[in-house]
This record gives C-alpha cells, sequence and structure tokens, in this order.
C-alpha cells in the first residue's frame, strides 16, 4: 500500500522549539505591557455561529470565511436515512443550505469579543479592557506574510467614547514595538474624515464602495483605484475631486488645516478632523508615538470602524501592516446592546514574528532552551549529575541531564544542536575535589567552579 507524504494545508505552519520560544518572547512582551496599561484576557471558541459572523467585515470579507460543515451525510442520496432515522433530503432540498453549515472558524477576534460582551454584559464592568492572544483563519491566498492561520493579539476598550483611549493604545503601540526593537511608522486616519470626502464630492451614499477601493491604493496604486471607483459607477468629476485629496502631502497639522477648508460644508467630517487634531495634541503634550503620521489615504475596509483608524509598518522590512485597528461606535447593535462604542488594535503575531526574524532581533534567551546540560559519565557520576540539576532548577537555572553514558563527543553535539550555550562535566576526580568543569560551547573554554559558585555563574550570567 502506498503511503502518503505527510504534508500540512497551504497558509499553514508548523512550530518548533526554536520558532516557539521566539513566538512567546512576543506574546509575553505584549502581555506585560496589555496588564500594565490595566487590560484583563479574555478567550473565546475558535468557532462561531456563521450568524454572528456574516455582515461584519465587508462583502469581500465574507467571501474569506472558513465555514465548517455540520455533522451528518447531507450529501447522501435522496431517501437514504441517517443515524437518527431521519429520511436524507437531497442536494436540491429547499432546507439542504440552511443544514449545511451553520457555523464558521473566527475570521478576527474583534466581533467574537463584541457578541462575548453582549452575552456576558451582567458580569463586566463598564469600561471593559480585555485583551486576547489567539489564532484566526482566513481563506486568502497565501503569500509572504500572509497566512490561512495565524495569531492576533487583540487589545481592546469597549463602553466609552473617550478619546483617552486611543492615546492609551497608540502608547502600547508605541511602547511594545519600543521593547521588541522596532522601528515603525504609526499611520492614522479617520472614517469620519472618509465620510466627509464622500459628501464633499456628492456620492455620499457610495461610501462603502469608495472605502474599499481607496484602501488598495499603497498595494495597487492610483489607476486602479480609479478603476474600481468606477466600477462603483462613481462619475468622473467626483474621482477627479477624491484622488489630489488622498494624495495631499504635508505635515499632520498641514493636512488636518488643509481639510478643514475642503470640508467646511461636512459636520461629519469636521468632527473626524477635530478628534484627529485632539490625538495629535496630546501626540505633542506627550512627546510619545512621534512617529504618528497623519494618511488620509487609510481606509481599513472593515464595516464596522467608525471613527479613528490606526496602521502600522515597520520602516525597515516591506510586509505590509503589523498592527491596525480603530474605534467600532456600535458593534455590539448588531448582538442586540446598541450605543456601546469601542476601539482596539490588533497587533498581527506571525509578521511580526517575520519582521524580528529577518532583522535577527530575537534576543538569545527567547529560544526557551536549557542553559545548560550535565554531562553523563555513568555511575557514582550519574548520580551526582542528577542530584545536582535538582539544585540548579531549584534556584531556576534551565538544566537538563543527559539521559546515557555515551561518548563525550556524542554529548557536545547534542548540546550545539539545541544551542546549549553550557556543558557541565563532573568525573571521579573533580566529585572528590568538590568541583565540576564548566565548557563553554561558543568559545570552548572551560573553568572549573564549585557547586555553589556554579550557581552564583548562572545568576550573574543569565543569557539576554
Amino acid at each position: 500500500m502506498a503511503t502518503t507524504k505527510p504534508s500540512i494545508p497551504k497558509g499553514t505552519r508548523d512550530f518548533g522549539p526554536l520558532e516557539m520560544g521566539r513566538r512567546n518572547y512576543i506574546f509575553d512582551t505584549l502581555k506585560a505591557i496589555f496588564t500594565l496599561h490595566g487590560y484583563l484576557p479574555i478567550e473565546t471558541p475558535a468557532m462561531e455561529n456563521l450568524s454572528t459572523l456574516l455582515g461584519k467585515y465587508g462583502e469581500e470579507g465574507d467571501k474569506l470565511l472558513f465555514k465548517i460543515l455540520n455533522s451528518g451525510d447531507f450529501l447522501g442520496a435522496s431517501g437514504a436515512v441517517d443515524e437518527s432515522g431521519n429520511t436524507k433530503q437531497a442536494i436540491h432540498s429547499g432546507n439542504f443550505a440552511l443544514k449545511i453549515s451553520e457555523k464558521g472558524l473566527r475570521y478576527d477576534l474583534t466581533v467574537p469579543f463584541a457578541r462575548f460582551v453582549v452575552q456576558h454584559r451582567n458580569e463586566l464592568s463598564f469600561p471593559f479592557k480585555r485583551y486576547q492572544i489567539q489564532p484566526v483563519w482566513r481563506a486568502d491566498r497565501p503569500q509572504k506574510g500572509r497566512y490561512r492561520e495565524f495569531y492576533q493579539c487583540d487589545v481592546d476598550v469597549i463602553g466609552s467614547n473617550s478619546l483617552l483611549n486611543e492615546i492609551e493604545l497608540l502608547q502600547i503601540i508605541d511602547k511594545a514595538f519600543q521593547m521588541l526593537g522596532l522601528a515603525i511608522t504609526i499611520k492614522i486616519n479617520n472614517r469620519k474624515v472618509l465620510a466627509g470626502m464622500a459628501e464633499v464630492i456628492g456620492h455620499e451614499d457610495k461610501f462603502m464602495a469608495i472605502t474599499i477601493a481607496i484602501d488598495k491604493l499603497e498595494k495597487a496604486g492610483v489607476e486602479k483605484v480609479a478603476e474600481e471607483l468606477r466600477l462603483a459607477s462613481l462619475p468622473e468629476d467626483a474621482i477627479a475631486k477624491l484622488l489630489p485629496i488622498l494624495d495631499f502631502q504635508g505635515t499632520n497639522a498641514e493636512k488636518v488645516t488643509h481639510m478643514k477648508s475642503l470640508m467646511s460644508s461636512s459636520p461629519t467630517g469636521i468632527k473626524g478632523l477635530e478628534e484627529l487634531e485632539t490625538i495629535f495634541n496630546y501626540q505633542q503634550e506627550l512627546g510619545q508615538f512621534t512617529s504618528l503620521e497623519l494618511d488620509l489615504s487609510l481606509a481599513r475596509g472593515l464595516n464596522y470602524y467608525t471613527g479613528a483608524i490606526f496602521e502600522v509598518k515597520a520602516k525597515d522590512v516591506s510586509i505590509g501592516s503589523i498592527c491596525g485597528g480603530g474605534r467600532y461606535d456600535d458593534l455590539t447593535g448588531v448582538f442586540g446592546l446598541s450605543g456601546v462604542s469601542g476601539v482596539g488594535v490588533s497587533f498581527g503575531a506571525d509578521r511580526i514574528y517575520d519582521v524580528l526574524n529577518e532583522l535577527n532581533l530575537f534576543p538569545q534567551a527567547s529560544t526557551s532552551g536549557p542553559e545548560l546540560m550535565l554531562a553523563n559519565f555513568g555511575g557514582a557520576e550519574e548520580s551526582f549529575a542528577v542530584k545536582l540539576s535538582s539544585k540548579l532548577r531549584e534556584c531556576g537555572i534551565k538544566t537538563e541531564v543527559y539521559p546515557e553514558a555515551v561518548a563525550l563527543k556524542k554529548q557536545f553535539t547534542y548540546a550545539d544542536n539545541k544551542l546549549i550555550p553550557y556543558v557541565c562535566m563532573a568525573g571521579t576526580n573533580e566529585i572528590a575535589n568538590g568541583l565540576v568543569n564548566l565548557k563553554n560551547m561558543t568559545t570552548g573554554e572551560q573553568t572549573s567552579y564549585t557547586p555553589e559558585s556554579l550557581i552564583n555563574f548562572f545568576r550573574l550570567n543569565k543569557p539576554v
């Protein structure tokens, strides 16, 4: 019988110990910052009811949902009987489409969060600040930096309209990438400003089509955006008015002033510009998130955004956005709880990983492997090594003992393959003299220590 070569679906990845250590470094860094600002963890199921997911991400987003088939042979022939004794419906039955799939894998963490808030509103204190680190799935075409299964690290506050929440999220973004060692640009816009643009060119009825089109400006270019606007039945004179607005250059203050002059007839657009001004004023007062840049073409095409929107790009690697989010005023309304505003951002852990890896910015300690291996010489020496390993672990030193008394060269090779920086050796003579030999696997240097001084050495020389 022929064997099938094992494989995984395109757009998914396996992670070995090295990758997991580095991924956990990202997760732990973000968790520390989230909790420092008062955010609490939650988790939601991998799958949600399709009624929860559909219609929240726009037409294109809905196409990328992974739908889950219900259990049962719904594709069986008409007249056959299922396990419950019920007659199966033919594929052309009117009930078939309703029965075949009622659930889907979550597309993001924001919509499930809104569902969670409504379902558990009597248990929560508002404003409610949560963080959530879990995988999401999208039936997208796999390419560099774009996966079908990937982790999002979301941080949101819901139940407050205050722009202080946007300021705090910008502080979190700024601090997170400082700690990860990444140079970034934070792009910001406001959906109210985009709505104002639609009003100014006389086509507020085309708002969603306009935002979906201009969201592709950076990737596809001006001509492609113009083509999409034409397909959305936007006339040439309106396109001619819109594109120069998106291309206006200047400082953040100059862009706001310019847009105010254009949008004097749009209360919605002026409101969005005033919100942006408040954020820029705090930026100056705090002297933080100095890489903040007003990008009038930033649209973030998801349907639920209503106010400030953010996108973060790495300066030194071309990979697309590594973090993004924004204000959503009534996402909970679709689940029966109206008028509850929220704002949040999502860190793309997989893209952040790829950027840190390409720039070689992961610290040595992020491998999470042992700091020390004790060589095994068998007999009494093996017993000594086992006892010493217990003392080392009690002191928080990550230690392992090689399990067999084999050639020392083989044990060294094992340590090298696992990137273990030190190997400790204790033979009969060393044990009799109360000493051990410590070999630095990078330099080859060997030094003698007492067990106590060995512990002190590792306390003082934790890898970074």
